[in-house]
């Protein structure tokens, strides 16, 4: 079997000291809004796109990149990680993969307005650290999170 992988983009969302999951309605998990990045996108701005659609919030992405440009190149914020996720598992072999660029933000408000064709404000819920460490949510979830919210908290400060 051939492994198929797409490029994607998720952000953490802070805001208060808590991270916004929802219910993911095909993988029946708690996830951060993102998804694929589209042909004419950068990893960031799928991030940024994808948030603003889920959530109905504006972010601000935390970024830690030098602005290092030329006449023909420049930086653009790089993903605080990148993940290799396991998306359709057939026995022994992996057949769909998600190269994922995740990144951090914050947000003003924890208002959640998804567009029409998104999971409603219900299926949203803010977890502080505590939460997290509580919740029935993938340890890498789990572990980005707090990380998220411990960058924003550190950038507050700042």
């Amino acid at each position: 079997m051939e492994t198929t992988r797409h490029f994607t983009a998720t952000v953490y969302l802070v805001a208060d000291g808590a991270t916004a999951l929802h219910d993911h309605p095909r993988l029946g998990i708690r996830l951060p809004p993102g998804g694929h990045i589209d042909r004419a996108e950068l990893p960031h701005e799928a991030a940024l796109r994808e948030a603003r659609e889920e959530t109905g919030l504006e972010p601000t992405l935390l970024t830690d990149h030098d602005d290092v440009r030329s006449d023909t190149a420049r930086a653009i914020p790089r993903p605080r990680h990148l993940m290799l996720a396991d998306v359709n598992i057939c026995g022994d072999e992996v057949g769909h993969q998600h190269i994922d660029h995740v990144f951090y933000a914050t947000v003003e408000r924890r208002d959640i307005d998804p567009a029409p064709d998104e999971p409603g404000a219900d299926a949203w819920a803010w977890y502080d650290p505590d939460a997290l460490r509580a919740a029935d949510v993938d340890p890498d979830v789990r572990e980005l999170g707090i990380e998220a919210i411990e960058t924003a908290v550190e950038a507050a400060s700042d």
